[in-house]
């Protein structure tokens, strides 16, 4: 069922809405865009960040697959905050904190069906997308929009893990269902778009960041999606691309990931029904 939606909320989401609307007419759910966690990829969000994302991302819509068509917009952001869980502790050993969001749908007859793949949990995890200013080395605080270390991810020195710091985030653009997440913790995969230019910039050591993270999505997907290829033969049909062609790729791979989910969820249930057929 949809949440209870109190007056004050009520309010906040009449903000956004270009008419008066009734609680009977919204559907209101919670999502966790991220947290302060390192991820699969060896980064994590400093507290600082995810206290400045809590106000970038109200009034956001929420879409699929990073599509901003108008057609793929299903939701919107009406409140956030940054929630403490003082019993859990991070991967490095920091108190455990997420960005939580409340987003509004508008009920009509087109969206009854993913209302109820929301509150079944089958749409839960979500891609955020947004511009940071600075990504820190936790070893040597060096910034690698600015050039970077010798030091690598997932390496040890001295004692002390390498990974990187997401901080100073400078615009928040839209969050997304998507099929496959990252983040462990919050279900979800990190999306940067560029920043914007700046004097201290080394815009073709940001381009090659960029391009290395979109690579490593382009990757893991690959692995959800028919027909079968080899990381070797992925890797080199990435190589030969340019950003805006992995940006697409991976948008399409996304996309393909969450067909063959539904799909792999049927054939489970015609298995275990006994209708299966090889």
């Amino acid at each position: 069922m949809s949440e209870t939606v109190s007056g004050e909320e009520l309010e906040k989401i009449n903000g956004y809405a270009r008419e008066p609307l009734t609680e009977d007419k919204v559907f209101v759910f919670r999502v966790a865009l991220c947290d302060n966690d390192i991820d699969r990829d060896g980064e994590k969000f400093s507290s600082g960040a995810l206290e400045k994302l809590a106000e970038l991302f109200k009034g956001r819509t929420g879409i699929f697959d990073h599509d901003p068509k108008s057609s793929k917009q299903t939701a919107r952001i009406f409140d956030t905050w940054v929630e403490t869980l003082p019993e859990k502790t991070t991967t490095d050993g920091e108190i455990y904190r997420r960005l939580m969001a409340k987003a509004y749908m508008v009920r009509t007859a087109s969206n009854g069906d993913l209302i109820s793949e929301i509150q079944g949990g089958i749409k839960k995890e979500v891609s955020v997308s947004c511009t940071m200013g600075k990504k820190l080395c936790s070893v040597c605080g060096a910034d690698l929009y600015k050039g970077g270390c010798d030091h690598e991810k997932g390496g040890e020195y001295g004692g002390k893990l390498c990974y990187h710091i997401l901080d100073e985030p400078l615009d928040a653009y839209e969050w997304s269902f998507v099929a496959v997440p990252a983040q462990v913790n919050a279900g979800v995969t990190k999306r940067f778009a560029l920043r914007e230019k700046h004097e201290s910039t080394d815009k073709s050591h940001e381009l090659a960041l960029a391009r290395e993270a979109f690579e490593k999505d382009v990757l893991r997907l690959s692995y959800f999606c028919k027909p079968f290829m080899s990381a070797k033969r992925v890797k080199e049909l990435a190589e030969l691309m340019t950003v805006t062609e992995l940006i697409d790729f991976r948008g399409r791979l996304e996309k393909q990931a969450a067909e063959n989910e539904e799909v792999y969820k049927a054939e489970r249930e015609s298995f275990i029904t006994g209708d299966y057929k090889m």
